[in-house]
């Protein structure tokens, strides 16, 4: 992890992502500038983020804006493949206290609060705010390419290797009656 700023900042630990926290008190009026180029560790494979963030402090809000960008391992959802992928994602995010929310035992959640989050003491983990911007933006159907033609629904065969064997002629047993039906009709 780099800044960009000709000051030194020194709550942030570089190398050891488990302590890449920012300290809140500590950051200065004019916000700081970080960029980060690490591997991250998550429940699937890692990955490598590319960030560029601003964090800037208003009153007891934090806010962390910039770009991510993230080489994830994918799998696609037609031919099973496990490919490289990337995600760009732009990054709005306002912490705020999570004292905010003492006394209430369920908080209902508004449109304007869904770039929101809430920090507990006086650090803001920048991990955990850059594995969740990761997770969120990973496409729900990756696809290896738009014109993947994925398995053969009989054999399993990869369709995008070479046409499979088996009998097109395989009907679903539901509509062997509509077919018999089509038949009679034509007659």
């Amino acid at each position: 992890m780099t800044l960009l700023k000709n000051t030194f900042y020194n709550c942030i630990l570089a190398r050891d992502l488990s302590k890449m926290k920012i300290i809140i008190p500590d950051i200065p009026q004019e916000g700081i500038d970080v960029e980060i180029q690490e591997t991250i560790a998550s429940d699937g494979a890692p990955f490598v983020i590319h960030a560029r963030l601003k964090i800037e402090k208003m009153g007891s809000e934090i806010m962390v804006k910039g770009n991510l960008k993230a080489e994830v391992e994918l799998q696609c959802s037609r031919c099973l493949k496990k490919f490289a992928g990337n995600v760009s994602v732009p990054v709005d995010v306002v912490y705020r206290p999570v004292e905010e929310l003492k006394g209430e035992d369920h908080h209902e959640i508004t449109s304007e609060e869904l770039d929101s989050d809430f920090y507990a003491g006086d650090e803001l983990d920048l991990v955990s705010l850059l594995k969740e911007q990761v997770a969120l933006n990973i496409p729900m159907k990756p696809l290896c390419n738009d014109l993947c033609r994925g398995l053969c629904l009989n054999c399993g065969a990869d369709l995008n290797m070479s046409a499979c064997s088996c009998s097109q002629k395989n009907i679903d047993p539901r509509f062997k009656e509509l077919k018999k039906l089509l038949k009679e009709r034509k007659e």
